[in-house]
């Protein structure tokens, strides 16, 4: 069964992305890169965007754990508050092994958002690899993540 991360950055981002890429390597996980190639100044809200509809087109809400999302910027807020804007995707800034455990069983995240100025590469590797190691309980977490989506699509 293939597994697949999607995984962007603006310039602020782009060292901690490199470093997730290259850890990923070594596990069973696909990882796309959605951009960007270098380190000049760009707008996140573009590549959350290209993270969120790719996420969204193939189908995937998270709960299965088959295809999840990882964006990267300065502190992680621009592109959690970027992706959001997206019905059906749940993002979530995480800055410890918890809150990406939490952001998975819990609330069914299927995009993780981590910050380049915020946090280490190997606290960063390791957050990533609890979001990506951790499945949705189900349950009672399922009525309320029902409740996020009440908008409509921007």
């Amino acid at each position: 069964m293939s597994r697949t991360v999607l995984i962007a950055s603006d310039h602020g981002g782009f060292v901690l992305k490199g470093a997730i890429i290259q850890a990923l390597r070594q596990t069973d996980w696909t990882v796309e890169n959605l951009g960007p190639d270098c380190t000049g100044s760009c707008d996140y809200p573009q590549f959350a965007d290209k993270l969120c509809q790719r996420l969204l087109d193939a189908g995937e809400d998270g709960q299965n754990g088959q295809m999840l999302g990882i964006l990267v910027c300065g502190t992680g807020l621009g592109m959690s508050m970027a992706a959001n804007r997206h019905q059906g995707i749940r993002a979530a800034v995480c800055t410890c092994d918890f809150m990406s455990r939490m952001a998975r069983a819990h609330n069914n995240a299927n995009v993780l958002c981590l910050g380049e100025r915020v946090i280490g590469q190997g606290l960063g590797i390791d957050i990533v690899r609890s979001f990506l190691g951790t499945n949705f309980e189900g349950g009672r977490h399922l009525r309320r993540i029902g409740q996020f989506d009440t908008t409509t699509k921007p």
